[in-house]
């Protein structure tokens, strides 16, 4: 049996009528960029979230930068992240010009560890970008808590869980505001680029218009500013996609409990963990090796038996050729877990239109290769 690791081709197929009816109307209305479907999709993605404000843009590394621009973040300040997720989070920081500063995630969650913010603070720290990693919201009233204190922003890094939320917050609740990414293989994915944020900030709100448009918000008058806008070509796509997925979440967190009662047992390798009273919405599950040797030896095994599993993120940020020592970035104190996060973990195939029978697939040949070590 062959189990594909993503799902684009059959979501489509399951609500092409939707998506389809969406693309027509905005080709036939003549406006592609900026437009009422992009105006609508903001509109129906605030609600979503419960916030006065989202706004589209061009990618999820880009609704980070703005984030950090409109908050008056950049050159001279320091931004505290972890080094265990994808390049863009640091990435971003740096393209804002100010310094990433990695601290080590919680060995359970592989999010951020608020134990290990404070002592990462200097007077130059300026944010915090948690980032829900796999699925799962990081602890964010710790990190609030922290915030508060020391006069910090928080940015929340939601590029892998929407829809997800904490035991009685929401996403975007308790932060100056929460990015995301709409690549196709996200949660919520359409068929090429784009990203938004979400807020309460009427003053974040209003610069990011302007900053992703060229630094206008009036025709032919223009300050500092760049081109990083959704079109409406996408935001028709994401607006018929949003109306699904809750639905489609409960079936990731279906699929999930599946491989848990599966695989549990298992001597090799270890689970993802839930935090009690959160909803994970498992963008990735995410197993880890007992030894960094042994992933390896398990995804190949996976893949020849054509299990389509992939490494989610295999080498840690610090750790990349791109990685900017000195001032672009520092570390404090250890960061083990990221570290071992980064060199033992596969993601086995998750998605909504996943089949019982290709979870059972997975499940059987990953015990098969478990029982097979010594």
């Amino acid at each position: 049996m062959k189990v594909g690791f993503y799902g684009h081709v059959r979501q489509y197929q399951n609500i092409q009528k939707e998506i389809d009816a969406n693309i027509q109307r905005v080709l036939l209305s003549g406006e592609y960029v900026q437009g009422p479907m992009l105006k609508q999709f903001e509109k129906e993605l605030a609600e979503f979230h419960g916030t006065k404000f989202a706004v589209g843009v061009g990618n999820g590394t880009d609704a980070i930068w703005l984030s950090l621009m409109a908050l008056g973040i950049g050159s001279g300040d320091e931004v505290i992240t972890h080094p265990n997720t994808f390049f863009a989070t640091a990435e971003a920081i740096w393209i804002a010009g100010a310094t990433a500063v990695f601290v080590d995630c919680e060995p359970q969650t592989k999010c951020i560890d608020p134990a290990k913010i404070e002592a990462a603070i200097t007077p130059k720290t300026k944010a915090i970008i948690p980032v829900h990693l796999y699925g799962q919201c990081a602890d964010m009233r710790a990190i609030k808590k922290i915030a508060d204190k020391h006069k910090l922003r928080v940015i929340e890094d939601n590029a892998q869980a929407i829809d997800a939320s904490g035991d009685g917050f929401k996403i975007g609740e308790l932060s100056d505001a929460a990015t995301t990414s709409f690549i196709i293989q996200k949660n919520l994915g359409t068929f090429g680029d784009s990203g938004a944020l979400v807020t309460n900030n009427a003053e974040m709100d209003a610069r990011i218009r302007q900053l992703r448009n060229h630094g206008s918000n009036k025709r032919n008058v223009h300050s500092y500013g760049f081109n990083s806008r959704l079109d409406d070509l996408h935001a028709g796509i994401l607006s018929a996609k949003l109306k699904h997925i809750h639905e489609w979440n409960d079936l990731r967190i279906k699929w999930a409990s599946r491989y848990t009662a599966g695989l549990k047992g298992a001597k090799n390798f270890t689970l993802p963990y839930a935090r009690p009273g959160y909803r994970h919405v498992f963008h990735l599950y995410a197993i880890e090796t007992r030894k960094p040797e042994q992933r390896d030896a398990l995804l190949d095994f996976l893949v020849k038996n054509e299990i389509d599993a992939k490494t989610h993120y295999s080498i840690a940020i610090h750790k990349q050729a791109g990685y900017p020592w000195g001032k672009g970035a520092r570390i404090v104190g250890s960061v083990e877990n990221a570290e071992r996060n980064a060199a033992t973990c596969i993601s086995l195939p998750m998605f909504p239109e996943l089949k019982a029978e290709e979870v059972d697939y997975v499940i059987a040949k990953t015990l098969e290769w478990d029982k097979a070590q010594k």
